[in-house]
């Protein structure tokens, strides 16, 4: 039941943008095929969090950012630090890369996008032919459950539907080698890394185990099969054996019903949806169970014309437009605003992704204390976890932390959850020198956390760090705040204590 109604929400979630860290130069945007998309629509250096505009953005620029292209040169700010702090532990949650859709057009030609991997097609990576090589070896690796039987590459020439595309495997080889480069000096995972020191978790989807395997495939320093275990998460939610939460569904099935009223309410999104019905023949109620934005937006990221019809069989004939595609776009992201203002989304975003967050917060946790000393040395085996999962994962995760306003889930988004020790004070001047509020933090151990969605630094954006300025004498959170917000800050936009409280509780 869950699941039908996570995946059921897939499609009416607002699809908004990222352009990942903070790019130093960005290529120009596939132009169609009918030159009826214009690059010159496109607003360069889109960021995590939009700058307010006295006018809307416009739609279709905000949707090239979506596609993520892998082509341009980026800035990470993972792995930065004040001086001599040690970086700790890594936890990073994926979104899969670039897909075909998952749903078709009525009676139009499907996306004409091949989905084998080739070193000769665009876009490609240095990575490339030595990843294919090796995923031919994954009968090496460990698997959990059935993921042993989902092909490690994309393999079809004629893409089925949702399966991950070479764009999205090349997105996903190029984070991981960026990650590298950034936590290199840190020697995170080192090149004799064990098997205890990388966790990797994935749902049942092929886009997300190839999402993962690329990812770790470029950040890895050794790819070593043997050494590798995938585990399954069956649940888009990643709540492990946690899931069951009535209340979580009451407010899901809510927020849908706010969402369809807003809908229907806008006159303009239903002319659009006649129109378009028209120009292909076919029922308004069935283009709209079809959702054409997810085939539209493949169109989009891959420079492919929009979808014509000859005029037959009831059909008006022409092309379906920009212009209409626009609409639904713009509806979609003032859907987004008003789902920030009616706050329905933030309480099923906070049960949703209270088992992840609490796993998260609990790893931390047994790192830190290992560091301290508070605990066996082989805690601190937490080093690095990967979760590669789903927009419908992604985008409650940030509306928990109360990142509401940064941009949806792009293609290969990334959230990373980074650990930190400050160096110890060892000189009694400097004791001296500390003040009370130094003092402190040295007492709490010193351990801090730092949160970055698409390589910006989002840390002070959160709920649990919003109120501490970035220009305190500690430029980082204190790992403490985000113990105390999942263990139970967090639930009181819920008016509750705890979890079990907040799923459990009879309504009214």
């Amino acid at each position: 039941m869950v699941s039908a109604l996570v995946a059921h929400f897939l499609f009416s979630l607002i699809i908004v943008n990222v352009i990942p860290t903070t790019p130093v130069v960005e290529e120009r945007p596939p132009q169609a095929a009918n030159g009826a998309v214009s690059g010159s629509l496109v607003k360069s250096r889109k960021r995590v969090f939009p700058v307010p505009h006295t006018q809307k953005p416009d739609p279709v620029s905000e949707a090239f950012s979506y596609c993520n292209s892998p082509n341009r040169t980026e800035q990470a700010w993972e792995g930065h630090s004040p001086a001599d702090y040690t970086l700790l532990s890594v936890q990073i949650m994926i979104r899969h890369g670039d897909r075909y859709p998952l749903y078709s057009i009525p009676r139009t030609k499907r996306p004409a996008i091949n989905c084998t991997l080739s070193i000769s097609r665009n876009p490609s990576h240095p990575l490339l032919s030595a990843f294919i090589s090796h995923m031919a070896q994954g009968g090496r690796g460990h698997w959990e459950s059935s993921l042993a039987s989902i092909p490690r590459l994309p393999n079809h020439s004629a893409c089925e539907m949702g399966e991950l595309t070479q764009t999205g495997v090349v997105q996903h080889l190029r984070n991981g080698q960026l990650l590298r480069q950034a936590y290199q000096r840190h020697h995170l995972v080192p090149a004799n890394w064990s098997p205890r020191q990388v966790w990797v978790e994935t749902t049942g989807k092929s886009r997300t185990l190839q999402s993962g395997l690329a990812f770790l495939y470029g950040y890895l320093p050794e790819f070593n099969w043997k050494k590798l275990t995938v585990r399954h998460q069956w649940s888009t939610l990643f709540c492990g054996s946690a899931c069951d939460c009535p209340a979580r569904n009451r407010y899901l099935e809510e927020e849908q019903r706010r969402q369809y009223r807003l809908r229907v309410a806008d006159t303009e999104l239903e002319r659009t949806y006649v129109d378009m019905a028209r120009t292909l023949g076919v029922p308004t109620r069935t283009l709209r169970a079809a959702n054409p934005i997810d085939s539209l937006l493949c169109h989009l990221c891959h420079g492919l014309s929009f979808p014509c019809m000859s005029m037959e069989n009831g059909s008006t004939g022409g092309c379906l437009t920009v212009a209409q595609f626009a609409v639904i776009r713009r509806q979609q992201l003032d859907d987004e605003a008003h789902r920030r203002r009616a706050g329905i989304y933030r309480k099923y975003a906070i049960l949703a992704m209270y088992p992840y967050l609490n796993r998260t917060a609990s790893r931390m946790e047994r790192v830190a204390k290992a560091a301290a000393g508070r605990q066996p040395p082989r805690a601190r085996d937490d080093v690095f976890t990967l979760s590669s999962a789903h927009d419908v994962t992604m985008a409650p995760l940030l509306s928990a932390l109360g990142l509401e306003k940064a941009r949806f889930p792009p293609f290969a988004a990334r959230l990373v959850f980074e650990l930190w020790k400050s160096p110890s004070v060892a000189q009694g001047e400097q004791k001296k020198r500390q003040t009370k509020g130094e003092r402190i933090k040295t007492r709490d151990g010193g351990f801090f956390i730092r949160l970055l969605y698409n390589g910006e630094d989002v840390t002070f954006h959160t709920t649990f760090c919003s109120s501490l300025s970035r220009h305190n004498i500690q430029p980082l959170c204190p790992l403490k705040n985000f113990l105390s917000f999942v263990r139970k800050d967090m639930f009181s936009v819920v008016n509750s204590m705890s979890y079990q409280e907040a799923c459990f509780r009879r309504p009214g």
